[in-house]
């Protein structure tokens, strides 16, 4: 999927308030661990994830999503009136029904042309939403478009903490849902524009995807739970992602050498590691925020995008890659010149 006319206006986040560190949670999992003989930083060393953040309880994805967006229209200049499109792409749901989007899409005072929806597709929801507003701006049917993303870990962690201290938590239990405790929240935003509205923007490639979808059950969520062959889970992800780039280059006519940064979903310490090395590039040229944040799902390219800006990683001119593997498996491999 490749773009001629599609511009990046801006991109912001926001950080949950609370830190919540890994020592603490490994405290509540002591007598679990004292059981089954396992170190007693387990978590932070296996994970290299030392905090994720939490919203204040009363907040929903919505309202994560709505403070992203507020950032990022008043941020880049864009008047709601001009958003023609606004797609949220949170795994986290304030409700089955009706959408995250129409919260936000009133919350913020869209214009009642503005077409409003969610999409779900794990980690690289942002990415797809990129994509859908790229090709409805590429098309002329919307100037301006705005997505949105706002995940809330707290139930996930607070349920998993519940279960992995109980008596009946045996290590496969342990293994299995130990890489739920990494995830984080936090929100992020975009707008993306018709080129020719967006003298200062940033061009926005399109990218290259890719399925292993007989690779489907390792890792599985509910509201509550998380379940994941964390070993099965990085041998196929990382498979997948050194054919996705492969095609990418070829479609993007980059090179890992001419990247500038890769903007990539992060999950722990190892997968990043293994990324970099299937994947063939210096992770001096990734903006790591996974230590301090853990895995921000969908929320976490643009907030690694976002954060690269704000400590001005990024100048003109950059080559900037934006990727991720999603549970599923999906990958994506998409494009930015800054």
């Amino acid at each position: 999927m490749k773009f001629d006319n599609v511009s990046i206006v801006g991109v912001a986040h926001v950080d949950a308030p609370h830190r919540i560190p890994s020592e603490d949670l490994d405290a509540r999992m002591a007598e679990t661990y004292r059981r089954l003989g396992m170190p007693a930083r387990l978590l932070e060393s296996l994970t290299g994830v030392k905090a994720r953040r939490f919203w204040d309880v009363q907040t929903k994805p919505s309202d994560a999503a709505t403070l992203a967006g507020r950032k990022v229209l008043a941020d880049a200049g864009v008047e709601p009136a001009r958003i023609g499109a606004l797609i949220n792409t949170s795994v986290c749901r304030d409700y089955v029904e009706p959408s995250v989007a129409c919260f936000v899409h009133a919350n913020l005072g869209l214009p009642e042309t503005c077409l409003n929806f969610d999409i779900a597709n794990a980690c690289l929801g942002f990415i797809d939403g990129m994509h859908l507003v790229g090709n409805l701006i590429e098309r002329g049917q919307i100037d301006f478009g705005l997505v949105v993303d706002g995940e809330s870990s707290r139930t996930v962690v607070e349920a998993t903490l519940a279960r992995l201290s109980q008596d009946s938590c045996d290590a496969q239990m342990l293994r299995d849902q130990l890489a739920t405790l990494t995830v984080g929240s936090g929100a992020a935003a975009m707008i993306l524009a018709h080129t020719r509205l967006a003298p200062g923007g940033h061009r926005f490639h399109g990218g290259t995807s890719l399925a292993a979808t007989q690779h489907n059950q390792l890792c599985r969520g509910q509201l509550d739970v998380g379940i994941t062959d964390t070993r099965s889970l990085l041998l196929h992800g990382v498979g997948l992602a050194q054919r996705t780039w492969a095609q990418a280059q070829k479609d993007l006519g980059w090179s890992a050498e001419s990247v500038d940064l890769f903007a990539l979903h992060q999950v722990s310490e190892l997968h990043t590691q293994e990324l970099a090395r299937a994947v063939g590039f210096d992770l001096a040229k990734a903006f790591l925020i996974y230590p301090e944040l853990g895995n921000v799902g969908p929320a976490s390219v643009p907030m690694v995008l976002s954060k690269a800006v704000e400590a001005e990683r990024v100048s003109p001119g950059d080559h900037i890659v934006l990727g991720g593997i999603g549970s599923g498996l999906n990958c994506t491999v998409a494009g930015v010149t800054w």
